[in-house]
């Protein structure tokens, strides 16, 4: 039988790093949908690790999908919930509503720029007053990398697909402002990424 477990190196180095920035920001029991959560080792290691929280991923592509029902199929968490396909700019893939949380691990950067509008408009539609949109990966601050690395990795991003990018963090938290999300803190993360919390007003 086929193995359907994906496996991210990228995951297995920020996994607890991200871990411990949502205990610092989440309540000990909430309801938290991650979307675009690719191999599914996040969900993993944060529904493990945080039996209290009801953690609901998602992902468009059937791939993933798999992937991370395998992983659940062999861990079999009570709170880790069965995979749903969402795709951010379809409204109608949403599940329902209300979260205290919504997770966008390495999302904003490969996608167009309307996947960050959408997810901004559904995060104020579907999060708890108070809940969290908690976004990772690396940003550009005032215009301009953070490090060369980032650099380079913008420059592929735009190869692979001109609608992709590392985004400027003032404008996405102007994106995320015109939705009543507001900037809670920032957390620079390892390997030049940032983790980003708004707090829905």
């Amino acid at each position: 039988m086929t193995d359907s477990r994906l496996q991210s190196p990228a995951a297995a180095r920020n996994r607890q790093p991200i871990l411990e920035v949502l205990r610092q920001v989440l309540p000990d029991n909430a309801r938290v949908l991650e979307v675009a959560s690719g191999s599914g080792e996040h969900a993993l290691h944060c529904a493990a690790d945080m039996p209290s929280w009801v953690w609901q991923p998602s992902d468009p592509h059937p791939r993933a999908l798999a992937s991370i029902a395998a992983w659940r199929q062999q861990v079999s968490l009570p709170n880790l919930a069965a995979p749903v396909r969402l795709d951010v700019t379809d409204l109608d893939s949403w599940p329902a509503a209300p979260f205290e949380a919504v997770v966008a691990i390495n999302l904003i950067h490969i996608s167009p720029w309307a996947v960050t509008e959408t997810l901004m408009a559904l995060a104020e539609e579907c999060l708890m007053p108070g809940g969290v949109l908690y976004l990772y990966g690396p940003f550009c601050r005032g215009g301009l990398h953070v490090a060369p690395s980032n650099a380079v990795f913008d420059a592929d991003l735009r190869r692979r697909d001109p609608r992709w990018g590392v985004r400027d963090l003032e404008e996405v938290i102007a994106e995320a402002e015109r939705h009543g999300l507001t900037v809670e803190c920032l957390v620079e993360m390892p390997a030049n990424n940032l983790s980003v919390v708004f707090r829905k007003g």
